[in-house]
């Protein structure tokens, strides 16, 4: 009831000092729209038709019309109206107005919980809520992030095999209890059958290998093809990231559905299905949009959150840093990716709710053990060689490749996507996922850095040649007593199945690359952070072999003799391929401080965090060379989500009334006169325009602003009205004023609308410039705004008398894209959300 009443608002803004004093971004919030008028004469009569108080000679302007500062600026309803201050789908939100209806419930809150025992046990539940929510969120994220690993795992070695002591086991946990198998082949217990020993009955030769190709192939499509009927029949949000459009609700914008239960359901069960098809794709970004599903179903149980949005997203904001937490196992990299890459308001209640999330969700993740080697990170890695200043120029090239691959995939993918959505290919998506999942499954098979789990790819270039190590990476050659001896020590030649591996891994690298590139954007879920940290470790340990090598060979070059003697470890190859992946990463997304530690969270090494650094920070220097926007803005832009990026400056020198509404050519602004109209005139305006909103003048020829109404909570007044007051008709009058009009005696019952009137809705004048206007609706999170002229009206028959405010026009959130891509010689229609 709280919320309906603060919706007639003007806000509570008392004096100008409030602003001034202000020292957080909330009380900078509740400041919005305060417009100061010094001046009075005695045609500034109040709007409502209350006198001045006499000897008045300081006003507060609500967005045009004086307003007496002894008037009381809340009018409370008696009976409040369901459903006002609610919002349509594909609409933005009014942060102002969300923040001031949640301060007016904790005033309320705070002032009953004296009054009794369960009034204060109410005050404590409502402090409370905020981490209940939070931490039933990361115990959901917790427990579907280990779900989803352990069947991806089991469903990605099904293509390859089955277990026959268990068929719940993976191949690893298939040959865990295993006494029949040797060191050097570990991964070959009887218990394990290929589908070629099942069919066939042999583990060798053409048939068999042809056996499994066919089974390869078809478990393959089997799963692409389920995953992407289950999106498109049951729920087509589920499909991509996710990250795009989970920063766009975060800016304000609303997706109904989008964060339901029934995506959440198919997001769940298709993410298992996209990876083990073997797509080049990954489950670290929609695990993002898992958790932040949880996180918003989770709300709904708690009438703080969700009865206002902006506060609702407070707990998004939680949810996405819980849903890196438990994609990569990083805490405190999932709370620095929220802050840096997806949240658009992140107070410090936020970031400590958003740390506990992270933690419960990590501790959850780490209780299951998906992984089996009760560490909380998959690519955990153990380098026993520091590196060296050289190194940093092999570590910035690697950057330099990642923010070319970045700048590179970012063209290539909208492009793609682009003509997806302009031809009648993008039609047919479940043909789409089949021919990119049958491409995949027949190029892959043959090599077996791409046939193997791309993560378990990413380990094995993670990973340093120990003893433990059987890879072909690992291959190298003692020549102690002229043997021929292989050994895992790398400072020896390398052994011809090295450099084998290495062309597999080229071959690999092109194929990632290219598939990657049609891959992202498909109708099933995909992430991106997986293919490219595997594009750049393949990358890294290509540069990480190659100088291992040249400082074996040439150890006598004055770049390796002051520090890298004859037989000592100098170069450690896994560790390029970690700063690789960093690099490419970073070129792709242009993170950095979150990715970095994402990063040494990821693999434990926070001994190499400034060869990170200077990878990823040389990365996005690269890229933005070439664009400034990372992958996910692209895809905001591609879609036309109404998303004001705030990494974005605007610099051009247009004024406030280039950019607004109506435009000389367009007919009038449509609006609202505060006592002039009738129902049927107030239904005809609603019917014969589009508009969002209606500002409400005093008259026609005043022109004078008095306050704006949304369209939707005029509709529900109106039929609210007419469902429980009689002698509502069509030919009623509706005023927004205080007091009704002055209305002959057989006059039909008026309808009084002033309780969903904005009486201080945000104005700026037409001489504003638009990098203010810019910078407003993004740190405000504004829907609109509108713009005055202070000055003489021309219509009034004493101009010098009359001074005020004048309504011009009106800015729109849409209105400043259009603007800003007009300015960018881009197509300003072609940007915008159908």
């Amino acid at each position: 009831m709280e919320s309906e009443q603060l919706y007639h608002r003007s806000y509570c803004r008392n004096s100008y000092n409030s602003i001034a004093s202000a020292s957080s971004d909330e009380e900078l919030l509740d400041g919005a729209g305060i417009i100061m008028d010094f001046h009075t004469t005695e045609d500034d009569n109040l709007l409502d038709g209350d006198a001045a108080s006499p000897g008045s000679n300081y006003a507060m302007s609500n967005g045009g019309g004086a307003a007496s500062s002894t008037t009381h600026l809340l009018d409370f309803l008696e009976e409040p109206i369901p459903g006002v201050g609610t919002y349509d789908d594909f609409h933005t939100i009014d942060w102002v107005r969300e923040k001031c209806k949640d301060r007016e419930r904790h005033r309320k809150i705070n002032s009953k919980k004296k009054e009794s025992a369960w009034e204060f046990t109410k005050s404590l539940y409502d402090a409370w809520s905020g981490w209940l929510v939070v931490t039933l969120t990361g115990l959901a994220s917790g427990a579907l992030a280990g779900l989803i690993d352990i069947a991806a795992d089991w469903m990605n070695d099904l293509k390859e095999g089955v277990c026959l002591s268990a068929m719940w086991f993976n191949h690893e946990q298939c040959c865990w209890t295993s006494n029949e198998t040797t060191f050097a082949e570990r991964d070959k217990c009887p218990q394990w059958k290929s589908w070629a020993e099942l069919i066939l009955g042999q583990a060798e030769g053409p048939g068999s290998y042809i056996m499994n190709y066919f089974m390869y192939i078809y478990w393959a499509l089997s799963f692409a093809l389920l995953a992407v009927c289950l999106v498109k029949v049951f729920a087509p949000y589920a499909c991509g990231s996710g990250i795009p459009e989970i920063k766009t609700i975060l800016s304000g914008f609303i997706i109904r559905g989008y964060l339901g239960k029934w995506t959440l359901m198919i997001k769940t069960i298709t993410l298992v299905l996209a990876v083990a098809s073997g797509l080049s794709l990954g489950k670290e970004g929609p695990l993002v949009h898992v958790a932040c599903c949880c996180g918003n179903i989770f709300s709904y149980l708690f009438p703080k959150y969700s009865k206002n949005e902006a506060k609702k997203r407070e707990v998004l904001s939680a949810a996405s840093a819980a849903g890196v937490s438990v994609a990569f196992g990083a805490p405190i990299g999932g709370v620095l990716f929220s802050l840096e890459e997806v949240s658009y308001y992140f107070p410090l209640k936020t970031l400590w709710r958003s740390f506990f999330a992270a933690l419960v969700a990590a501790f959850v993740l780490r209780s299951i053990n998906p992984f089996g080697n009760s560490r909380l990170v998959l690519f955990y890695v153990e380098y026993h060689t520091p590196w060296y200043l050289f190194e940093l120029i092999p570590f910035i090239l690697l950057g330099v490749f990642g923010g070319l691959w970045g700048a590179f995939f970012i063209r290539a993918n909208i492009a793609w996507c682009r003509r997806r959505k302009s031809t009648r290919f993008g039609k047919y998506p479940v043909l789409e996922v089949i021919l990119v999942a049958a491409i995949t499954a027949v190029v892959a098979f043959p090599n077996p850095y791409t046939r193997q789990n791309t993560s378990e790819l990413i380990k094995e270039l993670f990973t340093d040649c120990g003893p433990l190590e059987s890879s072909q990476l690992c291959q190298y050659r003692s020549q102690m007593n002229g043997s021929t001896a292989y050994t895992d020590d790398p400072n020896q030649p390398a052994e011809p199945g090295v450099y084998s591996a290495m062309w597999q891994l080229c071959l690999a690298l092109i194929f990632k690359i290219i598939m990657t590139i049609f891959t992202f954007g498909l109708k099933v879920p995909s992430g991106l952070f997986i293919p490219s940290m595997a594009i750049g470790a393949i990358a890294g340990r290509i540069v990480g072999i190659a100088m291992e090598q040249l400082a074996y060979y040439h150890h006598d070059w004055f770049l390796f003799k002051e520090w890298c003697e004859v037989g000592a470890d100098c170069i450690t190859p896994g560790l390029y391929a970690m700063v690789g992946a960093a690099a490419c990463l970073g070129g792709v997304t242009r993170m950095t401080v979150s990715l970095v530690v994402i990063v040494f969270e990821l693999t434990g090494g926070l001994e190499y965090i400034v060869p990170l650094m200077a990878a990823v920070m040389t990365s996005k220097w690269v890229g933005d060379a070439f664009g400034r926007e990372g992958i996910y803005e692209a895809h905001i832009r591609l879609n036309g989500y109404p998303f004001l990026d705030a990494k974005e400056e605007f610099t051009h020198t247009t004024l406030a009334r280039d950019v607004m509404r109506p435009r000389s050519s367009d007919p009038p602004l449509a609006v609202l006169t505060q006592d002039d109209l009738t129902v049927e005139e107030l239904q005809g305006v609603i019917n014969e325009t589009s508009y969002n909103g209606f500002p409400v003048i005093v008259s026609k020829e005043s022109q004078r602003l008095v306050g704006f109404a949304l369209r939707r909570d005029i509709t529900i007044a109106i039929e609210n009205a007419r469902r429980k007051q009689e002698g509502i008709m069509l030919n009623s009058r509706v005023y927004f004023t205080q007091h009704a009009p002055t209305l002959p005696a057989d006059s039909p019952r008026p309808l009084k609308l002033r309780s969903i009137l904005d009486m201080s809705p945000f104005t700026v004048t037409d001489h504003t410039p638009m990098e203010i206007v810019v910078d407003i609706f993004r740190k405000l999170g504004l829907r609109q705004c509108l713009v005055t002229h202070n000055g003489v009206t021309a219509s009034d028959p004493r101009p010098k008398r009359r001074l005020g405010e004048r309504l011009l026009g009106i800015i729109t959130k849409k209105d400043i894209l259009r603007h800003m891509a007009q300015m960018a010689n881009q197509d300003p229609e072609s940007i915008m959300f159908n």
